[in-house]
């Protein structure tokens, strides 16, 4: 079977060549894709481990309570603290403590922190949840920053909160 571009010796070298050049130039952009973006997340408090740092002069501690479809939702102990590395935004208890620790004074939002938490804010309606910071509602909802000892109450509303569901009741 020849395929397109191969049957002939004087065509197979140019297609062979067209497809090396192609190669390069694929592995050469991703490479430097890769490189761009770790020099700008090197900066970034979200990225960065705070492992054995001296220099963290920036640290406060939040709570956070984290409501879906009028059910309490726990935040487990040990968010952003893997075995390798622990990051700037993290829990040590099932409390809600969220505690922040940074070299410099950064803009932390609430949102920033479900995202280290891996909470899937994907599958909740926008319009409907809320935010609030000291009982107040906050209008940048995900986008509230995290100030030192305030309390924080997330309530959300799932999309397919109402939809009918096949499964047993619980007893």
């Amino acid at each position: 079977m020849f395929w397109p571009g191969m049957g002939d010796p004087a065509k197979r070298k140019k297609t062979l060549k067209y497809l090396a050049i192609t190669a390069a130039i694929g592995i050469s952009v991703a490479l430097t894709n890769t490189y761009i973006q770790t020099q700008i997340k090197k900066d970034d408090p979200l990225y960065q481990c705070i492992n054995g740092r001296n220099d963290l002069h920036y640290q406060i501690s939040a709570t956070l309570e984290v409501m879906v479809d009028g059910k309490k939702k726990d935040i487990p102990a040990n968010v952003g603290i893997t075995r390798d590395c622990k990051r700037s935004l993290y829990t040590l208890s099932d409390d809600g403590t969220i505690h922040i620790s940074s070299t410099k004074n950064y803009p932390f939002e609430v949102g920033q922190f479900l995202w280290v938490w891996g909470f899937n804010l994907r599958d909740m309606d926008e319009t409907k949840s809320k935010i609030y910071a000291n009982g107040i509602e906050s209008p940048d909802f995900v986008h509230t920053m995290i100030e030192d000892g305030t309390h924080y109450k997330a309530e959300f509303v799932s999309k397919n909160q109402g939809a009918p569901t096949f499964t047993p009741p619980q007893n």
